[in-house]
């Protein structure tokens, strides 16, 4: 790919900019937290709930969200045979949530989805100012969120892709599932697509090499630790065979591949692009695909041969498309040299009003909340409290029990950039060599 020198230029600086101002500080993780066990103390006041376990999962615990970003909670009620509960029971305890959240007065904007492939409760915290998606007992979802933190500690470049193309997706209203387009862990497949087999040497392995399961099929047996041990085995053997053949390309230049990635005469029509093996695949060399056609087929690699990118329709793929191409041609292409214009291409208004209040003192003078933060466990904020008694239900193994319960009141602060963090004090905090050494 051949960029013009100050385009190239134009857009590292860019991107840069873009970082430092959507990537969360500790002010933001601290204020997810309290979020999470306020609605823990909702859920505390409900009978039928009582005894729930509160679990983040989705990008807060993938450390892949933005300021912006949404909270994804699992509440997990306890069952001695983990079967999957009913759709019906599932839709009667988000009721009974959502009517605990109107009574308490935390939540704002409530809406009840109960038809949906895994129903959901969608609110804003009113003291936080957070959008929470609340689901019941999404295994699935904590287990490929803990497969997502793995993997962002490969390379630092992924987790940064994940940001940038999210935030280009939503500034080109393209990252909206319910309006036919992409969401957001179809955005970080295509990203996982083009760092694994469609780059040399690749960033990172095809997925069927860190984890080869079901999610769907495993969430029985799911064990966070189990989970953890896989993924970091298999990084572990990828990146000692891959010592001493690390990919240099550069954040702007990945970046700007990624659009032309999925340009090109490939048909979208028998084509599944396919995270699991790391390379397109042919609809027709798989049963399983053929079930249901689809306008773009993004294989969810944890859940094959689910589609990530099912709610995809045809004209909102053309949208896509054009979308796509307009931004590869204009980086390319050289043809946009103004950073005005580049900031309006690359992010959301709310994030270019920003980026015009620091432009003329990029580098120095950082404001504290903008500057680029580091990467903190995925569960570092889990809260162990476990209620006294459980009655009949009896007790959680620690390996089920890590979350927040709701038999704990929290003493909430004045205000919420100053609370004391919670930690929970695990394993998930630390890097993949510090997790090898703690199990000797």
């Amino acid at each position: 790919m051949v960029f013009r020198v100050h385009s190239f230029e134009l857009l590292k600086a860019c991107i840069e900019d873009i970082l430092s101002t959507i990537k969360p500080g500790e002010d933001d993780q601290k204020k997810r937290s309290y979020a999470i066990q306020e609605l823990a103390d909702s859920i505390y006041s409900v009978g039928a709930l009582r005894g729930a376990t509160v679990k983040p999962f989705g990008s807060f615990v993938s450390n892949l969200y933005a300021k912006s970003g949404d909270l994804d909670v699992s509440v997990d009620l306890w069952s001695s045979s983990r079967i999957p509960i009913s759709k019906k029971k599932n839709q009667n305890a988000l009721r009974e949530l959502r009517r605990a959240l109107q009574i308490r007065g935390v939540a704002r904007s409530v809406e009840f989805i109960p038809n949906a492939r895994v129903p959901i409760i969608q609110y804003m915290s009113n003291q936080f100012d957070i959008s929470c998606d609340i689901s019941i007992n999404n295994y699935p979802g904590q287990i490929k969120s803990r497969i997502f933190y793995w993997i962002n500690t490969i390379d630092e470049r992924f987790g940064d892709m994940v940001l940038l193309v999210k935030e280009w997706a939503k500034s080109q209203n393209i990252n909206d599932p319910k309006n036919g387009t992409l969401n957001s862990y179809s955005l970080c497949l295509l990203v996982i697509f083009l760092s694994s087999g469609n780059c040399e040497p690749a960033i990172l392995p095809p997925l069927k090499e860190i984890y080869d399961g079901n999610v769907a099929e495993e969430t029985v047996f799911y064990d966070e630790k189990h989970v953890d041990e896989i993924c970091v085995a298999n990084i572990s053997r990828f990146l000692r065979q891959n010592m001493g053949q690390r990919n240099q390309t550069s954040l702007p230049r990945l970046f700007a591949s990624f659009f032309s990635q999925f340009l090109g005469s490939w048909d979208r029509s028998s084509t599944v692009i396919s995270t699991y093996t790391g390379r397109f695949e042919r609809i027709q060399d798989n049963p399983s695909w053929l079930a249901k056609p689809y306008s773009l087929f993004v294989e969810d690699p944890f859940e094959r041969p689910d589609n990530a990118a099912r709610a995809v329709g045809a004209e909102e793929l053309e949208y896509i498309e054009r979308a796509f191409n307009y931004m590869s041609g204009r980086i390319v292409g050289g043809a946009l040299d103004d950073r005005d214009q580049l900031v309006s291409l690359l992010c959301t208004p709310s994030v270019g009003s920003i980026l015009g209040g620091i432009r003329a003192n990029r580098c120095t003078n950082m404001p504290s909340s903008c500057q680029l933060y580091s990467p903190v466990a995925a569960n570092q904020y889990d809260i162990q409290h476990r209620q006294q008694s459980r009655g009949s239900t009896g007790s959680r193994s620690s390996s089920q029990s890590q979350g927040y319960t709701t038999g704990h009141q929290a003493a909430w602060p004045d205000q919420y950039h100053k609370p004391q963090a919670y930690n929970a004090g695990g394993d998930d905090s630390r890097t993949i060599s510090e997790y090898l050494s703690s199990r000797g």
